[in-house]
């Protein structure tokens, strides 16, 4: 202790096992190997590792997935290498180059200024002190922006900051004024893929004021979700499934086989469309956007409030410990905000079909153009009427990234169909992943769970890693649930009726490998016990709420004036006409304990 017989020096770049007692035996190991004792270094090297091995066990042992997740999900990123960044910045990358970049994609060279409504000051509160104090205390742990007010001050000092805040915000609103720091972001740019080389290979992720998303978000769910609700003529919202109430990509990817099975028992085949745009929420047109906002039924005090939000914002970038300078943009609706992905909902809502019997599916800026075999000829016209329609919005759309699959029909129709040619410009695929789930030109789900149990037997490993360093196994299989199960589970209301049994069968033989691994719980069901009880969830979702966003696909409700006994609903029956039509979810459900 007072006069030790080495000297072991730790820094913050070793990793946190690394003691220094592990410390010295890798010297010692490194000295063997060079003098030639491979016998001794090895011997040396279980060591470590078993030093190692004690010194995460330590770590991991009482970690609690219930009281203190946010511990453990930490310790599971360091364990698995997720917190790990690319240290090796390449040559002229800068903060100032990348916030450039950044400047110059986010610029619309036709930038018209947009004028406000007219309106007279009504001294009312849009929100109450109670609001902005709920809204404080449950406040979690987000990114601090420019004004440097963190969400942890903002949480602790909820009961004496509401009442300021809250005549903040109606201020904010009655003068249809944005303060200026609301509307300053700062991006830090997230490498894209593992060596980047230069500014297009960093993603930027906008950080704004934590007080501006408070009110952002209070503007959203009053004021713009109450208007889509009810839309002009001239704006379509159902469509669209992506930041709107009970919106999902499980929603989208029903909504697109139900429309294709509806047009496969009428025609020979379908064609669909995956239409990518370039740097969509990046590059929207301020002008157009501000017009369809206008026409939605919002107050005059709001849309000019929305107005003051997008007109004058700024942003700087932090890269490698320097910040750049503030730029001044002229498009975009600000990713990092709240009110942003629900403007872009709004921004794509006159996105519609030009020829009858076409159809169009948007998650976002993810769309998808379903248009049957009677129509084929349209596909050019379609295509044409999305790039001018992007052209208008300031957006491009990317030919080289969008894709065309056709679907044909089971049976006689099938054998005597001659497909038509391919677009110029439009790769046509056998196969194509929807919103995260593997759709191909059979509709069967067999290469969703080929890619699916790939991915989940990558997490093994993982898991593995934790086991051996010392978690808890309630802890584990709470990753397990987290992780691998929601891969499992994803969309399954979708596409678990197209699975064979062959499927199903290597569904439940994953499972059963992982519960005799410990990962997952001996009492977890079997993986068609689990579909049924997402499919149970979301159908009652659906007939519950007539908002929901798949309500409008239920057949008419049947009015019998008799009850023999008791149903689960009281909808019409869907024919089944075809294998394709009985495996969609409403059929399924439709029927299911009918009987």
């Amino acid at each position: 202790m007072f006069y030790p017989e080495r000297t072991i020096t730790l820094t913050t770049s070793d990793p946190q096992y690394v003691t220094p007692g592990v410390k010295a035996l890798l010297r010692r190991k490194n000295r063997l190997m060079r003098s030639g004792r491979t016998e001794e270094a090895g011997a040396l090297a279980i060591r470590v590792q078993a030093a190692i091995i004690r010194s995460n066990t330590a770590i991991l042992r009482h970690t609690n997935a219930k009281s203190d997740s946010k511990h453990m999900w930490t310790k599971v990123r360091d364990l698995t290498k997720r917190n790990r960044r690319d240290t090796i910045i390449p040559s002229g990358v800068t903060a100032q180059t990348l916030n450039d970049h950044y400047a110059m994609v986010s610029t619309d060279s036709l930038y018209a200024p947009t004028k406000s409504k007219l309106t007279c000051l009504e001294q009312q509160s849009h929100i109450t002190e109670w609001q902005v104090f709920n809204v404080l205390d449950h406040l979690h742990h987000t990114a601090t922006g420019l004004d440097q007010i963190p969400a942890w001050f903002l949480r602790l000092g909820a009961p004496i900051f509401s009442a300021p805040i809250a005549h903040l915000f109606n201020q904010s609103l009655h003068s249809s004024t944005v303060p200026r720091q609301w509307k300053e972001a700062c991006i830090s740019p997230i490498p894209k893929i593992h060596n980047p080389t230069n500014v297009t290979d960093y993603r930027p992720i906008s950080i704004t004021s934590v007080l501006s998303r408070i009110l952002e978000r209070h503007v959203v769910k009053t004021f713009i979700y109450p208007a889509i609700l009810n839309p002009p003529k001239e704006l379509y919202f159902q469509d669209q499934f992506a930041f709107r109430p009970t919106g999902s990509t499980t929603a989208a990817l029903i909504t697109m086989i139900h429309t294709i099975n509806e047009m496969l028992q009428k025609y020979p085949y379908v064609h669909i469309f995956a239409l990518d745009f370039s740097k969509a929420f990046d590059t929207v047109r301020h002008s157009t956007l501000l017009e369809k906002h206008a026409a939605l039924k919002l107050q005059n005090e709001i849309y000019n409030w929305i107005k003051s939000f997008f007109d004058n914002h700024s942003h700087c970038t932090k890269f490698a410990g320097s910040t750049s300078a503030l730029v001044n943009i002229m498009a975009s609706v600000i990713q990092g905000s709240a009110i942003g992905p629900a403007s872009y909902v709004v921004n794509t809502s006159d996105l519609r079909t030009i020829t009858a019997g076409n159809e169009m599916i948007k998650f976002a800026d993810d769309t998808y153009l379903i248009v049957p075999s009677i129509n084929s000829h349209s596909c050019a016209i379609e295509l044409e009427h999305v790039a001018s329609w992007a052209s208008a919005n300031n957006l491009r759309l990317n030919q080289s990234k969008s894709m065309e699959m056709i679907i044909r029909a089971r049976g006689a129709r099938r054998q005597q169909v001659t497909l038509p040619p391919p677009l110029p410009g439009i790769e046509r695929v056998e196969s194509m992943t929807v919103l995260g789930v593997v759709v191909n030109n059979r509709m069967a789900a067999d290469d969703h769970v080929n890619k699916t149990l790939e991915n989940c037997i990558k997490t093994l490993y993982a898991l593995r890693v934790l086991r051996t360093h010392g978690m808890p196994m309630v802890s584990l299989q709470e990753v397990f649930r987290a992780t691998t199960l929601a891969k499992l589970l994803y969309g399954s209301p979708a596409w678990s009726g197209y699975c064979k049994a062959s499927d199903i069968t290597r569904l439940d033989a994953f499972l059963r490998r992982c519960k005799r691994a410990g990962y997952c719980a001996a009492a977890t069901p079997s993986i068609s016990e689990l579909f049924n009880i997402a499919d149970d969830a979301l159908f009652k979702r659906v007939i519950s709420n007539n908002g929901h966003v798949l309500h409008r696909l239920l057949p008419e409700r049947t009015n019998m004036p008799y009850n023999i006994r008791p149903r689960r609903h009281n909808f019409e029956l869907i024919t089944k006409t075809t294998y394709l039509n009985q495996s969609n979810y409403l059929t399924r459900m439709l029927y299911k304990d009918l009987y």
